[in-house]
């Protein structure tokens, strides 16, 4: 993700670089999540009101089933799941936290409202970094604490902010994946800066001075088994559901300055082309992490965020009807290597360009990325600019439905199974009331979430003991596994196709044995796993007077 770099370049240059533009770097960020909980307040209301509620029936024999969605017809404006994201970048506290050194207090507090924004858009998942250079927003045995969070790096303070982030996504049921940038060593390469025992200080033959910063060599075995010693360190001690690498690997283009690896390409280059070289070097740390994760646990999805251009048809026949920056040549980071090779789970290209844009067409660019990962067990998702709806960078961002326009044309392919946003503060800023454009075109129902077979899960048992009270109020047992819930209205008898899209799905209730109805209806109900491995449904009729 090309995010939190200062002295960065706007995308818009960064992709003119192959056509003799100069490249300057600009600030991104990510975004995941779902959002629908019972609405308790509504319950009490129509109770209050004299509402009362009967049960018509309840069956767990003529069940509609979710696996049956194979056989019925499905409408692509409710897709069933969906990956809905949202990135929080803490990196020079573009997102959060919103200041460096603030109370824990107004963190947490902070860090709930952009939790509780994006359940309102019903989003599902979220994607916070928390290794943003070198640094950690966590209690890391091996990295300083970073500045980002309180305003030094190193200084400890006082809290391990990780177990509560994921525990308030968790509550809403939003997926959390830790954001990691693999090679950032340091925004400073005044290595004297950093704290005795930073690996940087400790090692610095592992590092390159390039541009003002620090940046660890890629082409060292040494720092490749860091970066999995940090990632695979995280997947053990905390319960995150993925692990997410942005687009930073070699550094981009800026001043022109060679990036000095001489020493390790002499020493490990084997004869091979420079190019060559680094792009392996890059697909080899991919490799480790992804092997690494999914020993530990199986269940962690593993995916990254590349440069939304991999290479032109101009430079390769297999590249994209584009003319800009490459990120195979640019910053050596092959995409289609990871989605041949398997390494990745997800890939989640960053298309920050709007439709007609000539240089880099999101027309274009969506359906690309959709044939690259056709027949493959790569899911795709799509990284759209948020942060540039209302700007000036092209006057495409100034009309409002530019951004839900991407959505609309990613129906198209099946194999875009969702999208993430950059960033959480426009999430917040909802610039020209994009966000109610989305919800009301695109999320007017909540989604589950893809499932990644590879990662595995069973579906729990269906919830038993379904019943209704007076004011509306269904309940039910707990199943053992279930992290979430799923709840559907029909009205009628439901057919086998009831639970084959969204059309249906009027809640996603994570945790809670809960849910309010609000009209009358047959309800349907399945337990969902972590992964959203689903369960048959649990059925009862209400009646509301």
């Amino acid at each position: 993700m090309r995010t939190g770099q200062r002295q960065t370049h706007s995308p818009r240059k960064a992709l003119l670089a192959a056509t003799a533009v100069a490249v300057a770097t600009t600030t991104v960020a990510y975004l995941f999540g779902p959002g629908a909980r019972a609405d308790e307040k509504g319950a009490a209301k129509r109770s209050t009101d004299g509402a009362t509620a009967r049960v018509a029936a309840e069956t767990g024999s003529e069940s509609a089933s979710p696996t049956a969605a194979a056989d019925c017809t499905t409408d692509p404006a409710r897709p069933k799941r969906q990956l809905r994201g949202v990135w929080i970048a803490t990196v020079q506290n573009i997102d959060w936290p919103t200041r460096a050194g603030q109370s824990p207090a107004r963190q947490r507090a902070d860090y709930i409202r952009i939790l509780d924004a994006a359940v309102k858009r019903r989003l599902n998942a979220v994607f916070v970094q928390i290794r943003p250079a070198g640094d950690a927003l966590y209690a890391s045995p091996y990295e300083p604490w970073s500045r980002f969070l309180t305003g030094k790096v190193g200084k400890d303070p006082g809290w391990d902010p990780l177990p509560f982030l994921i525990e308030e996504a968790h509550k809403r049921g939003l997926e959390f994946h830790a954001w990691f940038n693999p090679y950032r060593a340091a925004y400073d390469d005044n290595v004297s800066r950093l704290p005795k025992n930073h690996p940087a200080r400790r090692h610095p033959a592992w590092t390159v001075k390039h541009e003002g910063r620090l940046y660890y060599n890629p082409g060292l075995p040494q720092v490749r088994d860091h970066v999995v010693k940090i990632v695979t360190d995280v997947v053990k001690r905390y319960d995150v559901d993925g692990v997410h690498f942005d687009d930073y690997f070699y550094p981009y283009p800026g001043r022109g300055e060679r990036f000095d690896d001489r020493a390790a390409y002499k020493k490990y280059g084997k004869g091979k082309n420079l190019a060559a070289w680094r792009r392996e070097n890059v697909n080899t740390l991919i490799a480790q992490v992804d092997e690494a994760v999914h020993q530990i646990k199986p269940h962690v999805k593993f995916g990254i965020s590349p440069f939304g251009i991999w290479r032109n048809a101009s430079q390769d026949p297999k590249g994209s009807r584009t003319n800009g920056m490459s990120g195979y040549d640019a910053i050596h980071a092959d995409a289609l290597a990871w989605i041949r090779d398997g390494t990745v789970d997800y890939i989640l290209p960053q298309l920050y360009w709007p439709r007609g844009f000539k240089a880099a067409d999101y027309s274009v660019l969506a359906p690309w990325w959709a044939k690259q990962v056709k027949g493959t067990d790569v899911h795709l998702y799509i990284g759209q600019a948020l942060y540039l709806v209302g700007s000036k960078n092209n006057a495409q961002w100034t009309k409002p439905g530019e951004l839900p326009a991407h959505l609309t044309l990613n129906r198209k392919y099946p194999q875009i199974r969702g999208d993430a946003y950059f960033s959480a503060k426009q999430l917040l800023s909802n610039p020209l009331k994009v966000w109610n454009r989305i919800v009301k075109q695109h999320y007017s129902r909540p989604a589950l979430l893809p499932l990644i077979k590879e990662r595995g899960g069973e579906a729990p048992a269906p919830p038993s003991g379904l019943a209704v009270s007076a004011d509306g109020t269904l309940t039910w047992q707990a199943s053992e596994g279930a992290r979430a819930y799923a709840v559907y209205r029909v009205d009628g008898k439901p057919g086998k196709c009831a639970t084959a899209d969204a059309r249906n799905l009027v809640a996603v209730v994570p945790g809670g044995t809960r849910f309010a109805a609000k009209t009358s209806g047959t309800y349907l109900v399945t337990s969902l796993d972590r992964l959203h491995n689903e369960s048959e449904p649990a059925r009862i009729t209400v009646k509301l007077d």
